[in-house]
Formats: C-alpha cells, structure tokens, sequence
C-alpha cells in the first residue's frame, strides 16, 4: 500500500472540518429524510431559527460566547498535549469566583470597579481549580485526564453544598444566590448598542460576548507569539527534547493548566455576570464538555474556535427551533445532530485524511506538470 502523503497544512485546518462538517450533515439529513421530513426545510428553519428570526442572532452569540470559552481552555491544554476534561468544574467555579465579588463588592462599590474584580475573581478561581490537576500531574504524574475529571464531581459538590446553604438566597428554597445589585451586572448588549441610538431585539447576549473576542486575540498571542507559548508548544511536541533544552517542564505542565482553568472560569462571566445575574445550579450546563468538541473541530486555533463555537451556538439556537416547528423532530434529534457533528469532527477527525491528501498531491503534480 502507498504511503499517505502529508496533507498541506491550510487543507487540515480548514478543508477537513469543513468535509467532516458536511458528512455530519449529510448523514444528519438522512436521518430527518427517513422521518417522513425535508432535510433542506429541516435546515432552512434551523438557519432562520439561528440568525434570521428577531433575535436569534442574540441568542447565537449568546451560546457561542460560551463555547468560546470552554473551546480555548481545551485548546490552551492541548497544545502542552495534555486533555483536559475539566472545563465543566473549572467553569462552575469560576462562577463562585464571580459570584462572590458581586455579592460582597456590588452594594458598595460602582460597576468600573465590581465587574473588573467579578471577571478577574472568575479567572482566579478557575485558574485555581486547573492548577491543582496541573499539579499533580507535573509533581505527583496524576494522569490529567482522571484528576480533571474527578475535580468536576468536588466542583459539583462543593456548589451544591453552597448554594442550598451558606449561599442560599433568604426566604427561599431554590438552590441560589441572592441576586447581585445593578454594578454587579455586565450590561446585556441591547443596552450596550441602544447608548448609540440602536434599536435591538431582547437576547441573553451581554459584553461577556467581547470579553471572549479578546481572549481568542490572547490566546493567539500568547501560543505563537511568546515564550511562555514557545515552550507550552515544545513540551507538548517532545517533553524530553524541552527538558534538554532547558525549559523547565513541570513548571510549563502547571501555567499551562491554570491558564487552561481561568479561561473555563470566564464563562461563568456569560451565564453569571450577564444573564442569571447570580450564582445557581447547574449553571454551567454542560458548555464544559461541548468545548472539547469545539476545539477538537476548531483545530485548537482561535480562528478556528471561533467558527466551531459559531456553529455550535447556531446549532444550539436553530436546534430550539425545529423543536419548536416540527412535531417529529424532537430536542434529542436536535441532539442527533450535535452527536454527529462532535463524531465526525472528533473521533472520525481524520477519515477523509487519506483521499484527501492523495487528491491534493495528484492534483499539484498535474498542476506541476503542466507547467513543464
């Protein structure tokens, strides 16, 4: 058998997702055809219901902010080639982090100084619950995949223990947070754009939407622009080599990790600090696991982040709407579809790798040729 030839750098990043995308479709389509429904109407209402309809938009972003998040957490680990599964605690954290600078901040101080200290205190806390992992991965050899994992589960614990007591809004039952005065809360985005005379429809999006557009922009700096990004490269590629080399790999596995957890922690600026406007259960509501999708299938470049958490939020938007439109396409269908997309763009990634890459290589010899 002949050997694979490499296939160009620009073909995997975009080319590939973009086939694996629409395998999932295509077999997704099937799916919806064999339940006596029209896969084109099906996607049409998916793509109105996504970014047409009043609001939608709003909405979209709103789940893409999210995906942003927890996809560069996963993203930043990765490239020191360690997985790490603990966006979804790291996340949950994070909004204690936040909930407590509003909380204890916000009856006394104006919002220019709660919310930096509420985003910072949700990094912070994040960070901490991916240090630890990182810890024992680089001190005690912890495998990061089973210590992020657990560290979910204490996450979890540890939230529930607080919000159905210390934590608990008075006078009620619900597992919650009082909620935070007006300087604790980051402006939604219609009243962002109605400052400049705009006139938007209501959505949960709020100015954590921005607050994710810089961190993709950091996160690009600091991978390929930095030494800290050099050397989270090299001890992903060969940790021997970087130990040789000098660069102290412990040290690189722990950074590495906390930065991973304070990126995860900056969810809970969406969810907490902009739509719940306090601290409840379950707020993080699985976007942890859905970012390793979205990094796996956004390449692990913010670039590509950004588009598979657009696509993600879309998905999660226009999902809610073929529920809404047709009978026989139910929330698990619309689930379906998430399951293929994740399939073909995580564990299948690579499928088309191969007549992909011998197409490429016989059409530049063709392309050689002619020129001869």
């Amino acid at each position: 058998m002949s050997a694979v030839p490499p296939l160009p750098k620009w073909a995997d990043i975009f080319l590939l997702p973009v086939i694996n995308l629409l395998a999932a479709f295509v077999v997704c389509g099937l799916i919806v055809l064999a339940i006596g429904e029209n896969p084109l109407t099906a996607l049409g209402v998916m793509v109105k219901g996504a970014f047409v309809y009043p609001g939608s938009l709003g909405y979209t972003l709103y789940y893409t902010t999210n995906f942003i998040f927890t996809g560069l957490a996963v993203a930043v680990a990765f490239h020191a080639m360690m997985f790490n599964i603990g966006g979804e605690g790291q996340a949950y954290i994070g909004g204690l982090g936040a909930g407590l600078a509003s909380l204890w901040l916000a009856p006394f101080l104006p919002a220019l100084l709660v919310l930096p200290l509420a985003v910072a205190g949700a990094a912070l806390f994040g960070a901490t619950w991916g240090f630890v992992p990182g810890y024992l991965q680089a001190r005690r050899g912890s495998h990061i995949v089973i210590t992020t994992i657990m560290f979910n589960f204490i996450a979890a614990s540890i939230m529930v223990w607080l919000l159905a007591g210390p934590l608990i809004q008075a006078g009620q039952m619900s597992p919650q947070t009082p909620k935070f005065e007006a300087s604790g809360q980051l402006p939604s985005f219609q009243a962002l754009v109605g400052v400049f005379g705009f006139d938007t429809a209501s959505s949960p999006l709020n100015m954590s939407f921005l607050i994710a557009l810089a961190a993709l922009f950091a996160v690009w700096v600091l991978i390929w622009r930095t030494r800290l990004g050099y050397e989270i490269r090299t001890v992903g590629q060969n940790p021997d080599a970087a130990h040789y080399a000098g660069i102290n790999v412990p040290r690189v596995i722990i950074i590495t990790l906390a930065i991973s957890g304070a990126l995860a922690g900056l969810m809970a600026t969406n969810e907490v600090l902009g739509v719940q406007h306090r601290v409840v259960l379950n707020f993080t509501a699985g976007y942890g696991f859905t970012g390793i999708a979205v990094a796996l299938m956004g390449r692990n470049h913010p670039v590509g982040i950004f588009l598979a958490s657009l696509l993600f939020g879309a998905l999660y938007q226009g999902g809610a709407e073929l529920d809404f439109e047709f009978q026989s396409i139910t929330r698990e269908m619309v689930l379906l579809i998430q399951g293929m997309i994740i399939l073909f763009s995580g564990a299948l990634a690579y499928m088309f790798n191969p007549p992909l890459a011998r197409l490429i290589a016989a059409l530049t010899r063709k392309r050689e040729a002619a020129h001869v």
